[in-house]
């Protein structure tokens, strides 16, 4: 396994345990690969693969590129709840695992 492939199944390990812990019992593999391997060129880049929940900008950013650009929704008030929502329920985490919050984010807009 290279270091890259490495690194993604550490990321899709933590982001698992963060979702069940977060009450999620029946984890969508398709979809948290999906989020896992959007990070393969970032992997390296601890910040890139975290979510800064106390960070304005941070949470404007997911809004931005991922809620609006990924997902479609353009609602920015039911963008920002749903957001602010998982924030709340991955409180207990210093640590918030990208894939496993954008997994609660589309989620809570589905």
């Amino acid at each position: 396994m290279s270091d890259v492939q490495s690194k993604l199944a550490q990321l899709k390990a933590t982001a698992e345990k963060q979702l069940t812990a977060c009450g999620v019992s029946s984890i969508d593999q398709e979809k948290l690969d999906t989020y896992v391997n959007s990070l393969k060129t970032m992997v390296d880049n601890q910040d890139a693969t975290l979510v800064a929940g106390a960070d304005p900008s941070e949470l404007e950013t997911v809004r931005r590129n991922f809620v609006e650009k990924k997902l479609g929704v353009t609602d920015k008030e039911q963008a920002m709840a749903a957001i602010e929502s998982v924030v709340e329920k991955m409180s207990e985490f210093k640590m918030k695992s990208r894939p496993a919050f954008y997994y609660l984010v589309s989620e809570a807009l589905a």
